[in-house]
């Protein structure tokens, strides 16, 4: 009898209750899913976190890939270029405020000039002008800002479609989805059309990062584990923390993979 006219909400409540089942998952299996002396600490939740990479591989090879490679052949580069920036203009203003919440006012100001820059004199965010003037462009998110007042980022995740993340970092990520300028598109074709067209661009944009992976790595998952984790620690520190992480041992990593501490040694962070 009640029916949601609003397609907006029916979008949010779906993102919201995978976002719940995601934490709530976690929270099930996080006390023994990964155990033995080669676990790594940071993952109790491996064996989950496989399958669904898995699967993520599975739809990237059979659909995502073939479509990112027809489209890197095809579009020419400087139409791609302008995508990219479109794009990366709507995340300058996202950027903005969570700098803002970290306590970075010159970052801030940065992105929010950014944002207005090539809006009004770069075609809509098409052409890179505000790099013409030398403004950095930094890039945060709601992850990040959490991340820099002390919220510990929980262990590692792999989320279905969307790929490595963290349980702090899923948690967010229904929020984030809110403040997405795609989704406030009036027109449903339009928008369906950026979403896939953002899709595709960026799985363009790593199809030369995959071959390299492809070349160096005997396991793919835990390669890019040990990246996404290890990146993603540096920028939630900072540029200080780490070139001090690059003269001096690694700090200890989070070890979720116990419900305690106990005495015996832990196992040695992975490099």
């Amino acid at each position: 009898m009640f029916k949601l006219k609003n397609h907006s909400r029916s979008g949010w409540l779906s993102w919201r209750r995978l976002a719940l089942g995601l934490v709530c998952t976690s929270a099930l299996v996080l006390a023994g899913c990964a155990s033995g002396p080669r676990a790594d600490p940071r993952d109790p939740l491996e064996p989950l976190n496989r399958t669904t990479w898995r699967f993520n591989e599975g739809l990237d090879k059979a659909i995502l890939k073939p479509v990112a490679e027809t489209y890197r052949d095809v579009v020419p580069h400087m139409v791609r270029a302008g995508v990219t920036n479109f794009f990366y203009n709507l995340t300058d203003l996202w950027s903005a405020v969570n700098s803002a919440l970290q306590a970075k006012p010159e970052q801030a100001l940065d992105n929010f000039f950014r944002f207005n820059l090539n809006t009004f004199f770069g075609l809509g965010g098409l052409i890179d002008v505000a790099s013409d003037f030398n403004i950095e462009r930094h890039w945060e998110d709601l992850g990040k800002t959490l991340g820099r007042w002390g919220v510990p980022s929980g262990p590692y995740l792999v989320i279905p479609l969307l790929g490595p993340s963290t349980v702090r970092d899923a948690a967010v990520r229904t929020l984030e989805l809110q403040v997405d300028a795609v989704r406030y598109v009036p027109h449903t074709l339009s928008r369906n059309s950026l979403y896939i067209t953002r899709i595709v661009n960026t799985r363009a944009q790593l199809l030369r990062a995959g071959e390299m992976m492809d070349e160096v790595a005997l396991d793919r998952y835990s390669f890019m584990r040990d990246v996404y984790l290890q990146v993603r620690q540096r920028d939630v520190l900072g540029d200080k923390a780490g070139a001090a992480a690059d003269s001096a041992d690694p700090p200890p990593e989070e070890d979720y993979s116990k419900p305690a501490p106990s005495s015996s040694p832990s196992p040695a962070p992975a490099k």
